[in-house]
């Protein structure tokens, strides 16, 4: 459906409503009529036109540039492995009632997520009381039996946490993914709110938004809460994999903006069951690590013993409590793809409250029951391998051929529990800015979580839009995207 919008500029502003039409649109009623909270951003793009529109997302595109605000794609090399962070100037805006029950079920979820880790590595009462299969536990590729018993400071494993939510056809918020190792994206968030105030001041002036340019702040003061030697002597790291990370940019950018070390395993040594930064003034001991590494290559005593790019011995020094890890190695069992099936009754069992936030619903194909429907409707799942992300292992069945089908149909029955299904939820959508037109795309958003003396939700998040149809999966994880400002209004 294409709609064309008179602007006052003299110009036309044209619209395609893009995906089918039972998707939840964030931008506009069922009429085609733009939802009050959008009413002044649409009038300012009806009184700018289409030129205006294109001139300040080529400025966008040109400061994104100068600020070196990049990131990595490996699958194109032709072209170069950088390139300059992709971005919508068309905000996102959620009102003050909605993001204050996201707000609340946010906090909800990451304070049962860390009391189920706490338990999973000490006395496992949720396996015993049957809540959570123990299988389902113990066949896990990131249930870390080498941290047992580990007292973590002041009882943290989920320290940074990114959420993919979604919209489903009426527009409900659900919990697509958890994500709870080392999640990425909020430098972004923060570099793109940094442009959208700067071309697109009006907005702001309209709207009130509230910030998120203080994340760095609130994540240095969550990490220096943690520190063994207490908040005042605390030296912090970021420990990176190095330039080659598709993540670098924001591991340069946190470390800067929080004043602290940027380091690679190489840079640091483990003496005594003590963590020590190299300087040129000699070893520097280190009180926290925020690692960027993944738990395989954290430590080669522990973990894989050919990894270059941990640090020997840091286990030994976080299990001798001289040193804080964020987030917690073992956190990755929480937010298994199979795990995240149980999350509302790990709420419930934990809390004594109901889930604030609703998961799509899911099948478990270590279950014969729903193994055996999945497998007679696959056309109409997503079926998602549990221990990979960005896309990777998954059948879309709507898109998917005969072949491919029957290749998951043998995946699922050789291993079960490397498998769930989904039932088709198609992700709302906004309207972007693309190639002189506004467009209708789908659109997740992940907010980030910080728990260090309280948890705090940062009011906004990364906004990923797919320029595919895509089903039940972040658009992040297609190969073209683009990103969002969220604008969160205060009261």
């Amino acid at each position: 459906m294409l709609r064309q919008f008179q602007s006052s500029g003299g110009g036309q502003v044209q619209s395609k409503q893009a995906g089918p039409a039972m998707a939840y649109h964030e931008f506009y009623s069922d009429n085609f009529v733009p939802r009050e909270h959008y009413r002044p951003m649409w009038e300012h793009i009806q009184g700018t036109g289409q030129q205006m529109l294109g001139a300040k997302a080529h400025e966008a595109h040109l400061a994104l540039h100068t600020e070196g605000v990049t990131f990595t794609v490996y699958s194109d090399q032709d072209e170069g492995i950088e390139r300059v962070w992709p971005f919508d100037i068309l905000p996102r805006i959620i009102t003050a009632d909605e993001w204050t029950m996201l707000e609340a079920g946010l906090k909800q979820r990451i304070r049962a997520l860390n009391l189920f880790l706490k338990d999973l590595y000490h006395g496992q009462r949720i396996l015993k009381d049957g809540v959570v299969p123990p299988e389902l536990i113990y066949r896990g590729k990131d249930f870390r039996r080498e941290i047992m018993d580990i007292d973590p400071p002041h009882d943290i494993y989920t320290h940074i946490s990114g959420i993919d939510l979604i919209r489903d056809e009426e527009g409900r918020y659900l919990v697509l993914e958890d994500n709870l190792r080392t999640p990425s994206g909020v430098s972004y968030m923060i570099e793109n709110r940094i442009v959208e105030r700067r071309i697109l001041p009006e907005f702001f002036a309209r709207y009130k938004v509230r910030r998120v340019e203080h994340y760095p702040a609130l994540l240095l003061q969550a990490l220096r809460f943690l520190s063994p030697r207490g908040p005042d002597e605390a030296t912090i790291v970021v420990l990176t994999p190095g330039i080659f990370n598709s993540a670098y940019f924001e591991h340069t950018f946190l470390a800067k903006e929080m004043g602290v070390e940027l380091a690679e395993g190489r840079d640091l040594v483990c003496e005594n069951d003590k963590v020590y930064l190299k300087t040129t003034q000699g070893l520097r001991r280190v009180d926290v690590v925020y690692r960027r590494v993944d738990d395989d290559f954290l430590d080669p005593l522990v973990f894989r013993a050919d990894s270059t790019l941990g640090v020997a011995g840091i286990i030994d020094a976080w299990r001798a409590g001289n040193v804080a890890l964020v987030n917690a190695p073992g956190s990755g069992i929480a937010d298994d793809k199979a795990v995240y099936a149980y999350v509302p009754e790990i709420i419930r069992y934990y809390l004594g409250e109901a889930p604030i936030l609703q998961n799509v619903p899911t099948y478990q194909m270590t279950d014969h029951q729903d193994r055996a429907y999945v497998l007679d409707n696959m056309e109409r799942m997503v079926v998602k391998a549990v221990a990979e992300s960005g896309g990777y292992g998954m059948l879309m069945g709507p898109s998917s051929t005969a072949a491919q089908r029957a290749e998951f149909v043998k995946k699922i029955n050789d291993n079960p529990r490397n498998y769930i299904a989904q039932p088709v939820v198609q992700l709302s959508r906004h309207i972007c800015y693309l190639d002189g037109e506004l467009e209708s795309r789908h659109l997740d958003l992940r907010p980030f979580i910080i728990y260090g003396d309280g948890i705090e939700v940062v009011p906004g998040g990364l906004t990923r839009v797919a320029l595919t149809r895509v089903f039940n999966i972040s658009p992040i994880s297609q190969i073209k995207f683009m990103q969002f400002s969220c604008l969160t209004q205060n009261q």
